[in-house]
């Protein structure tokens, strides 16, 4: 099973100051995004993170990684910088700045940034991104593409999404 998500920002203060997430401190953000991970993802499956994983130093993010289930693929995010560690780097699979997987002949480009045009647009391939969280403005820029999904916890009730839930929900 594939399951695609973005933007945990797990150890990121402020985050709740940007986003309007349902909990009251960092700590119960964490543990509620580890629970909700691990209630869809099982220990063979993997998951394409598509950027912005952690902002807690080595020590916080391996505690993080060593919890969740998956095989865990890293799309490198504007704010990963926590992947210049070597032990945090040997917790993926592997790590990119952008990929393109194959789910039912479908091909998916994963990207942290959501773009305008990608290969195969025209052919019916997908563009999975991250980056714009829940914020309106940003998503009236990439609404009216086709085929463009924002999987990131912020519009997907801060779970994995799969690409059945992604399509049968059908929004940007």
């Amino acid at each position: 099973m594939n399951w695609y998500t973005a933007d945990l920002h797990f150890w990121h203060y402020n985050i709740l100051k940007y986003e309007p997430r349902p909990y009251k401190d960092i700590i119960e953000m964490n543990e509620g995004l580890i629970n909700n991970w691990n209630k869809k993802v099982q220990k063979n499956d993997n998951i394409y993170i598509v950027g912005d994983f952690s902002f807690g130093d080595a020590n916080q993010t391996l505690n993080i990684l060593n919890r969740l289930q998956g095989k865990k693929y890293l799309i490198k995010g504007n704010h990963d910088r926590i992947i210049n560690n070597s032990e945090v780097r040997n917790k993926f699979e592997w790590i990119k700045e952008y990929y393109v997987v194959k789910e039912n002949s479908t091909p998916i480009i994963l990207f942290h940034y959501p773009i305008q045009t990608w290969d195969r647009k025209h052919y019916g391939s997908l563009h999975f991104y991250g980056h714009v969280h829940s914020n309106i403005s940003d998503h009236s820029l990439v609404n009216n593409i086709p085929n463009a999904y924002n999987v990131g916890v912020d519009v997907c009730d801060f779970e994995p999404v799969s690409l059945k839930e992604i399509l049968d929900k059908n929004t940007i």
